[in-house]
């Protein structure tokens, strides 16, 4: 039995070590901000935004890492090798500080120093000073997506060589209507309060969001707007209204002065692409395209699994059911609603629905198509839904192996972006909440059916954010801001 000496030992050791940690993880802090400011360097943590995080919440994401790799991946690691990040000739880029932490584990011995290995590891990164010309960005619409995009885009602006948010457009900039955006731009009831300043500047009609001078524009139609008098210019706009949806429509953003390119964030119908970045964003023709789609939050969740699965195993046929979260589209109370079911109160219902998940699967991966049907239930919270996939398999397969698979997606290749293995028996979906991975793949709820050709798979998504961090990652491609990565 341990004397009282020795618990208050133990209790002051475990303390004075979690201060030394802390300390380092501020010294990470400090060197992270260097990095993006002064060299347009962004650090990750296996898909982890190090940027703008405490010192607390920079210590919970080496724990994950330690977890999701199996090695002892501390904060003293990562804080040396970004050091000699910041000392190097590594040009603009985006690193997972993380993975280099891990290889440093496994080949220290092969070096002589750490900047000796950060030169190896990250020398197609060199070159110095970025050449990537930024690229001016208008937000149509500013409901749930728009906002957490403008959260986003001023966030990760940095030295502001990549995306940079010029314009808002909504009916109507009056100085009521621009104060009470501003508030909604500052709290959110699910996403919390944003993490900067926000300024009404009435008298030229803008918003002064983290320095950045954001124009808040009145137009009716989308043509009617001369971005060019703002001084905005080749221009991107996402359009998140959701009103207009083909070729056509969307292309009246074209004829506004300034307009380069469109993004819907939505799906889109006609001819124009629906795109899930990590898994066909590569098929679209930059030069000649100039309207997209993000698809829609739902496709975001299930393509990158599917993709895996059929690459891995074959798919025969499948049945797809989202848990999805009720959105603006549905009624508080009982009232009337074009389409079955939804006129139900949202708050008090599970409401059976159509999802466009099976025809999402034409444009990202056409070769499923006809192999699947799909349906969803909305239910009464307000962010954060579940997908469940229920797919026949061409090989047999146990949950290990299933599990396994998934895993070396999320840890290698190009789809770390979008899936996140979560291993925790206690996930729920609160939990999924401001994750940055359009898909959560829930590895302790894998089912195997007895004769290991069907399998039951369960992905939650973040319905709002995770998409938005989608519609980023596409906006930077199509855009071509993306810097060279190192994942």
């Amino acid at each position: 039995m341990k004397t009282l000496e020795k618990v208050n030992g133990d209790y002051q050791s475990q303390l004075n070590d979690w201060i030394k940690h802390e300390k380092a993880a501020l010294d990470l802090i400090n060197v992270v901000g260097k990095l993006w400011f002064e060299k347009s360097i962004e650090l990750i943590l296996f898909r982890n935004q190090l940027v703008d995080r405490s010192a607390s919440e920079i210590m919970n994401l080496h724990l994950y890492a330690k977890n999701i790799v199996k090695k002892p991946i501390t904060v003293y690691d990562t804080v040396a090798l970004a050091t000699e990040i910041l000392n190097s000739n590594v040009g603009a880029a985006r690193i997972d500080i993380g993975k280099l932490a891990f290889e440093w584990h496994q080949e220290s011995a092969n070096y002589k120093s750490k900047l000796e290995f950060i030169n190896d590891k990250l020398k197609g990164l060199a070159g110095g000073e970025t050449s990537i010309t930024p690229k001016d960005v208008i937000l149509y619409g500013f409901g749930r997506i728009g906002r957490l995009a403008a959260r986003e885009l001023i966030t990760l602006a940095g030295k502001g060589e990549q995306l940079r948010l010029r314009a808002i457009v909504t009916r109507g900039n009056s100085s009521e209507e621009i104060v009470k955006r501003a508030d909604l731009l500052r709290t959110d009831s699910v996403h919390g309060t944003f993490p900067g300043t926000v300024i009404e500047d009435l008298e030229n009609k803008a918003l002064i969001i983290n320095g950045h001078t954001v124009h808040m524009i009145d137009a009716k139609n989308p043509e009617d707007v001369d971005y060019t008098a703002y001084g905005i210019t080749n221009a991107l706009v996402i359009d998140n209204t959701g009103v207009f949806r083909d070729d056509k429509e969307l292309s009246r953003h074209l004829q506004a002065k300034g307009v380069d390119k469109v993004l819907l964030t939505a799906p889109a119908k006609g001819d124009v692409p629906n795109v899930v970045h990590g898994v066909n964003h590569e098929t679209v023709d930059l030069k000649t395209q100039k309207i997209f789609s993000a698809a829609s939050c739902t496709t975001n969740a299930i393509m990158p699994i599917l993709y895996v699965i059929d690459k891995e195993l074959g798919i025969q046929k499948g049945h797809i059911e989202t848990v999805h979260s009720y959105t603006n589209d549905q009624n508080l109370l009982d009232n009337y609603h074009k389409k079955y079911r939804r006129g139900r109160s949202a708050a008090l219902n599970m409401v059976i629905t159509e999802t466009g998940a099976e025809s999402a699967l034409k444009k990202v991966l056409p070769h499923l198509s006809g192999k699947f049907t799909a349906n969803s239930v909305r239910v009464p919270t307000p962010n954060v839904s579940l997908a469940i996939l229920n797919l026949n398999i061409n090989k047999e397969v146990t949950r290990d192996e299933v599990n396994a698979i998934i895993h070396k997606y999320a840890m290698e290749g190009k789809l770390v972006e979008q899936i996140q293995y979560a291993f925790s028996n206690e996930l729920v979906s609160t939990d999924v909440i401001g994750n940055p991975c359009p898909s959560v793949f829930d590895s302790q709820a894998t089912i195997v059916s007895p004769d290991k050709k069907s399998i039951i798979l369960y992905v939650w998504y973040d319905n709002e954010y995770g998409y938005t961090r989608q519609v980023i990652r596409f906006s930077k491609h199509i855009s071509e801001v993306r810097r060279p990565c190192y994942y």
